[in-house]
């Protein structure tokens, strides 16, 4: 059976639909490979301590935490750590950013977690509001310290010294309580040095 004009048609209709649905997938996916790469996430800020000083919080205001142990990919707190101390992730394939600089690093479980330093970012259980950092010192296998944020304060620098005098004045009169009038009283005098007597 021959083909009609009509089927023809069609024919030449589906196959310019899928050319073109051809074409759009391969943009979409060289789009979706640059967008994957440069990806951002901003999951950091700095806050304010209510004791003073300033530490990296997440973007609800809570405390960021390290462990001392913790570093170069190596894993202390799992299993039941967890429940007390909540990693800081983000999906994978995402950059986490902020007002320093980040990185990350996966977890044993596979979740991609936000590091500091090269140490992973937790935030502790126990810290119910804004400017709270109570898990700062606590003793694990290492020790737990709430992650500071940088000073960027300038360095002091000494003051010029006060203008002098060229010379030290050889000697500056007493304020005299005599009365006006009476003749000016003449700088007080050292006895000559004695020296110690021969004969010994």
């Amino acid at each position: 059976m021959k083909p009609t004009a009509r089927h023809r048609q069609m024919r030449r209709r589906l196959t310019g639909l899928a050319a073109a649905a051809l074409v759009g997938g391969l943009i979409f996916s060289a789009a979706s490979g640059v967008g994957g790469t440069t990806q951002t996430k901003r999951v950091v800020k700095v806050e304010a301590l209510g004791s003073g000083g300033s530490v990296l919080a997440n973007l609800r205001g809570r405390t960021l935490y390290s462990l001392s142990v913790e570093k170069h990919g190596k894993f202390i707190c799992t299993a039941g750590c967890l429940s007390i101390w909540h990693p800081l992730v983000v999906p994978k394939g995402v950059k986490p950013i902020g007002p320093v600089t980040l990185g990350t690093v996966e977890r044993p479980e596979g979740k991609t977690q936000v590091t500091y330093r090269g140490r992973p970012l937790y935030r502790f259980a126990q810290d119910a509001k804004t400017g709270e950092a109570n898990g700062e010192g606590i003793k694990d296998v290492g020790t737990w310290h709430a992650a500071k944020a940088p000073t960027s304060s300038p360095q002091p620098t000494e003051p010029d010294p006060a203008p002098g005098a060229p010379y030290p004045a050889p000697y500056s009169p007493p304020t005299s309580s005599a009365p006006s009038g009476s003749p000016p009283q003449s700088p007080p005098t050292e006895p000559p040095y004695e020296y110690p007597p021969t004969g010994y």
